[in-house]
C-alpha cells in the first residue's frame, strides 16, 4: 500500500453515541484482514498481555463499550466500527486517524471506544496508538498506571516487543504517559513513520487508530497525515463549529482521506 493513498474519497460516517450523535455511510467488500492470505507473524503472540482495569469505569458509569453493551454508546460505537470496518475493506485501507479540531471534543474517549468495540470481532487484530503527546489519555482511559514514553518507542530507542503489549487477544496497544513538547517535529521525522510501518508489518493488524492532538491547536495531526489512509474528525455539538470542520478538511485534502465526522454530546432524540 502506498502512502498516501491515491484517492481522496470521502465517506460519511454517522451513528448514535451517549449524548452523542455519530454515524455512517459506506459499503462493504473484503474479508476482515484486509484481504491479507500469507500466514501471520508470531510478533502478536509475542507481545506481553496487560489486561486494563475497568473496575473504575463499573463504578463510576463511564460509558466504555466493554464495561456496559447494553449503553446507548456501546451500540452506537458498535454501529461506527461495523461502518469504518466496511469502508476500509472496500478501499483496502487499514490506518485511521482519531482527532478533534479542538481539545475537548473527546477524540481519546471515541478512539479508545473504537479500539475496544474492533477488538470485539473473533479473530481480528487492532492496534491503538497513542499519538498525543501534548495531553495523553489513552492509558488513563484504560485504567493503566504504568509510565510509557512514545518518543522513545518512535526514535527506536526501545523495541516494539518492550513499548507495546496486548490488552487483549484481539488488541495491541502502544501507549503515552508524557508531554513532548517537539512532538510535531518527531512526527515529521522519517525515522518514526519507518518504526510504525515496521510495527505493522510485524503485528499485521486489521486496523491501527491513531490519538492525535487537536488539529487547530497543534501542527501534529497535519505532520502524520501523509502517514494514515484516513481521519475521522470528533467535534462536540456543544463547542465545535462549522468553521472549524471546514478548516480541519482544508487541512486533511491531499494528505489524506476524510472518514467523516463522529458528534459527541449531540442531543438525542426518540425518533
Amino acid at each position: 500500500m502506498s502512502y498516501p493513498p491515491a484517492t481522496n474519497q470521502k465517506h460519511e460516517i454517522v451513528a448514535t453515541s451517549a449524548n452523542a450523535s455519530v454515524g455512517a455511510q459506506a459499503s462493504g467488500g473484503l474479508l476482515f484482514g484486509n484481504g491479507r492470505v500469507t500466514a501471520r507473524t508470531d510478533a502478536w503472540g509475542a507481545l506481553r498481555l496487560i489486561r486494563p482495569d475497568t473496575r473504575q469505569h463499573l463504578l463510576t458509569g463511564a460509558p466504555l463499550v466493554d464495561c456496559n453493551r447494553e449503553h446507548p454508546a456501546s451500540k452506537a460505537f458498535d454501529l461506527l466500527r461495523t461502518r469504518l470496518v466496511q469502508t476500509l475493506r472496500q478501499q483496502g485501507w487499514s490506518r485511521v486517524a482519531v482527532v478533534a479540531p479542538t481539545a475537548g471534543c473527546g477524540a481519546t474517549f471515541s478512539a479508545v471506544n473504537l479500539a475496544q468495540s474492533l477488538a470485539r470481532v473473533p479473530g481480528s487484530r487492532s492496534v491503538l496508538v497513542d499519538l498525543d503527546q501534548r495531553a495523553p489519555g489513552v492509558a488513563k482511559a484504560l485504567g493503566l498506571n504504568e509510565s510509557w514514553k512514545i518518543s522513545d518507542f518512535l526514535c527506536g530507542r526501545i523495541s516494539m516487543e518492550r513499548h507495546m503489549f496486548r490488552a487483549s487477544d484481539t488488541l495491541a496497544l502502544a501507549l503515552n504517559t508524557e508531554a513532548n513538547p517537539d512532538a510535531s517535529e518527531q512526527l515529521h521525522d522519517q525515522v518514526s513513520a519507518a518504526v510504525l510501518e515496521d510495527m505493522e508489518d510485524a503485528l499485521l493488524p486489521d486496523v491501527v487508530l491513531y490519538d492525535l492532538p487537536p488539529m487547530l491547536e497543534y501542527d501534529d495531526a497535519a505532520a502524520f497525515l501523509p502517514n494514515v489512509d484516513g481521519v475521522l474528525l470528533i467535534a462536540d455539538a456543544t463547542q465545535t463549529t462549522r468553521r472549524h470542520i471546514e478548516k480541519c478538511e482544508s487541512i486533511i485534502e491531499g494528505q489524506s482521506n476524510f472518514l467523516g465526522v463522529v458528534l459527541n454530546r449531540g442531543r438525542v432524540t426518540q425518533d
